[in-house]
């Protein structure tokens, strides 16, 4: 049976980003997946420092040669706020899940929140770590 007189431009299509605009939540909902794949990424650096470790001298320096380098040290520090980030983003949706903070005002408040928190907790991390390494 053909409904609408057959004609498929008259079916209800699904909302997409024609219909919603972005929003705030919207977008920390995709970061917060983009990071939980980026931690993925981030645990084969871990699982090539653990196979470094146990492959002697020469595997664990060229290892530690690329992670001292700009395009190792950008990693690390893409995967240190990702780290943060997504935990933050875990602790949004908890809050959520207890029934709380789902008003307009608070969403938006929350979402900034995790975005503070997780580039703040990164810059205190690297500060720390360096100021430890100089000790």
């Amino acid at each position: 049976m053909i409904e609408n007189g057959g004609n498929p431009k008259a079916r209800p299509r699904a909302p997409d980003l024609q219909i919603y605009r972005p929003t705030m939540t919207m977008t920390m909902s995709i970061a917060h997946r983009m990071t939980g794949a980026a931690l993925y990424m981030g645990t084969l650096l871990f699982v090539w420092w653990l196979m470094a470790i146990s492959g002697g001298s020469s595997s664990y320096a060229l290892q530690q040669r690329f992670m001292n380098s700009i395009p190792g040290r950008a990693i690390l520090l893409f995967f240190t706020w990702s780290i943060l980030h997504h935990a933050l983003g875990g602790v949004r949706h908890l809050i959520w899940d207890l029934g709380l903070a789902h008003d307009d005002p608070w969403r938006e408040y929350l979402a900034r929140a995790t975005i503070f928190g997780s580039v703040a907790g990164t810059i205190l991390l690297w500060v720390a770590a360096s100021l430890i390494k100089e000790i």
